[in-house]
């Protein structure tokens, strides 16, 4: 099963259009038709804004395989929405200098020893 498969096959699953799910994805309704009538696969940068809105991993997206339970390896990142406070957070610690992310994770690892 290809990439593109899986996700026809969760959109049939999750009962939703193709016209919903480019409009939850940004990415173009002829885009998604070429997908299904040409069995090409999404671009890597839309890997991510696909998982989001499916609700499904990237490691299930690229290979059906799902990690559960203590087989495999857990996932070492996370998706985060840019727009929400954790995103927000990201992106202002990106932008900040080395000296002020020291400082900030300070700051983080006192206030974690504060709750125990």
């Amino acid at each position: 099963m290809t990439i593109s498969d899986r996700i026809f096959e969760k959109l049939k699953q999750i009962k939703m259009s193709q016209k919903d799910f480019s409009e939850a994805t940004g990415i173009s309704q002829s885009t998604i038709s070429e997908w299904k009538s040409k069995k090409t696969n999404p671009t890597s940068e839309k890997i991510l804004i696909i998982c989001k809105v499916l609700d499904v991993t990237p490691e299930w997206l690229l290979s059906g395989i799902e990690n559960t339970g203590e087989r495999g390896n857990n996932s070492e990142w996370y998706i985060i929405d840019k727009n929400t406070d954790m995103g927000i957070l990201i992106k202002s610690f990106h932008e900040m200098d080395e000296y002020q992310r020291g400082r900030l994770m300070g700051y983080i690892e006192a206030l974690n020893n504060l709750k125990r």
